[in-house]
């Protein structure tokens, strides 16, 4: 507060505050902050079911392809812990407005890419443009809002935190197989335009702190760069290329953790790092970074999962794969009024162990899966994962960063944002390698039973053989060999389905221990009132 004198006569008179917003307008400023980072977070997933349109319509090859999705994660893995820095200079409501504007304005190019190269370029660039949104998002529910509000607002980000990544493919499908997947991208840009023109009106949190530019940890900066952007390198792309077998991958491996290692050092013994990793030491931080981890493994995770079975071993279109997995969204909304009953009168800790409960019982639910499974056979456990969802995110968010003090809550928000997102990479990148290695491993004991000794092998055989000879005219060995190729497909089939189930039995096992821990995080009220920020 500044102060100046009347009159000479030296008597201190407070300089005006500025307005603050009414309770409607503060609902209205973190209606429209939701809108943005909905949207970035669904540009995560919303390509992951077009992506063969997107490589055909470049001419480009799978591998290349792949880094459409690539590009996105490691900009925007890089920037969300940085976001809590930049608010601090130049303010929630002008950071949050040039990210939405730079993420608008990459979207139109990632629309016009005219190569597999522009389109890479474009899609990191909305990354790291979009990503600050989604931790001011978090932030801001406890700048605005206080007492019962703040479990509303909580509610409210952690539902659309994990509902909209699971509704990208089903966005993306519908959106490829009805116009093009051009429209992926320019989809954004009306939502994008308004988020952009509206906060810098409705939005009021904080003032810009310029000041901040001068000592801060450039160095600090660099290393945290390196390190999250070859560990999501090595993670995307480790699968594809057998891990430390590559050496482009065992490079990134090692720089990774080089510049981990020394991130930490510094962060550690800086006076004002980039990242607050001393907030690890309140045990609710620590322990809700563990379980924002966990859930980013089960978000992301079986988002890869479904469509990636679909797609293969079912051979569904983007848009059938898209409205199979629509049913985790319906049942995730369904639940939000539930949730925001019960968080006002039960504890959220035992809230919590009944989401994460819930996700274990999902991830059982489909690990019977077989080769035939469709929307009916998924419905139940999709069902069971979206309104988990919901009970698992949300209170994570509202004990993790509801206790920490006003100061802290910008950078921590960072942190805690980017354990869910290093989640989903590793989960991915595990699921990946558990598709492959447990895809040979199945096929080869399928195959030791496969011999002549087998009944019901050399039945199939004959038969198959025996249509195939009246097709091609009496050709005994050509019938012979399109029988045996077509046992070696069904074998493969069969065997891919069983890794599948391998995948997700692991994805139940870290939310076994995830709800064994919930019992160690201390019980957190809602916050008295907004944080001085806020005025």
């Amino acid at each position: 507060m500044t102060a100046a004198t009347a009159g000479g006569a030296g008597v201190a008179i407070a300089a005006p505050r500025k307005k603050e917003l009414s309770p409607r307008g503060k609902i209205v400023a973190f209606a429209i902050m939701c809108v943005g980072m909905f949207i970035a977070l669904l540009d995560i997933q919303i390509v992951s079911a077009s992506l063969r349109d997107i490589g055909g319509g470049l001419s480009a090859g799978t591998d290349e392809t792949a880094w459409v999705q690539t590009s996105y994660l490691i900009a925007e893995i890089i920037v969300i812990p940085l976001s809590g820095w930049l608010a601090r200079i130049m303010s929630t409501r002008w950071l949050f407005a040039v990210s939405a504007a730079g993420f608008t304005l990459t979207s139109l190019l990632c629309g016009w890419a005219w190569d597999i190269q522009s389109m890479i370029a474009f899609r990191a660039l909305q990354g790291f443009l979009g990503g600050s949104m989604i931790p001011m998002v978090f932030t801001s529910a406890f700048a605005f809002f206080a007492g019962p509000r703040v479990v509303v607002a909580a509610a409210t980000v952690g539902a659309l935190s994990s509902l909209a990544p699971t509704l990208g493919p089903t966005v993306g499908g519908w959106i490829t197989d009805h116009y093009s997947w051009h429209w992926l991208f320019f989809i954004n840009l009306v939502p994008g335009l308004f988020v952009t023109i509206a906060v810098p009106l409705m939005v009021r949190i904080d003032e810009p702190d310029w000041s901040l530019l001068k000592g801060a940890d450039y160095p600090g900066m660099l290393l945290m760069a390196i390190f999250l952007g070859c560990l999501e390198y090595t993670l995307e792309e480790g699968p594809r290329w057998d891990w430390l077998d590559d050496d482009t991958i065992r490079l990134t491996a090692w720089i990774s953790a080089l510049a981990g290692v020394a991130f930490i050092v510094r962060s550690l013994t800086y006076a004002n790092p980039v990242v607050d990793l001393r907030a690890l030491k309140s045990r609710n931080f620590a322990l809700g970074c563990l379980f924002s981890f966990i859930t980013g493994i089960g978000i992301f995770a079986t988002i890869y999962l479904t469509p990636l079975f679909l797609g293969r071993v079912r051979g569904f279109s983007a848009l059938d794969i898209g409205l199979t997995v629509f049913s985790t969204g319906l049942f995730q909304v369904s639940a939000i009024p539930l949730y925001t009953i019960l968080a006002k009168r039960v504890d959220l800790r035992w809230l919590m162990m009944v989401g994460l409960t819930g996700f274990a019982l999902s991830m059982w639910n489909f690990t019977p899966i077989t080769h035939d499974w469709g929307w009916r056979e998924l419905l139940l456990p999709q069902a069971f994962r979206g309104f988990s969802q919901q009970f698992a995110v949300a209170p994570i968010v509202t004990l993790t960063l509801g206790g920490l003090p006003p100061a802290r809550l910008k950078q921590a928000s960072g942190l805690f944002n980017l354990m869910r997102n290093l989640g989903g990479a590793i989960g991915i990148a595990v699921c990946g390698t558990i598709l492959n290695d447990r895809t040979n491993l199945h096929f080869e004991r399928l195959a030791e039973h496969l011999t002549p000794a087998s009944g019901p092998m050399r039945a199939l055989v004959a038969k198959v053989g025996a249509a195939d000879v009246a097709t091609l005219g009496g050709d005994a060995l050509r019938g012979q060999e399109a029988a045996l190729k077509q046992l070696w497909t069904l074998a493969y089939r069969e065997a891919q389905t069983m890794a599948y189930a391998d995948a997700f039995l692991v994805i139940l096992v870290c939310f076994v221990i995830a709800t064994l821990l919930v019992p160690a995080m201390r019980k957190v009220g809602p916050p008295k009132g907004p944080s001085a920020d806020a005025h």
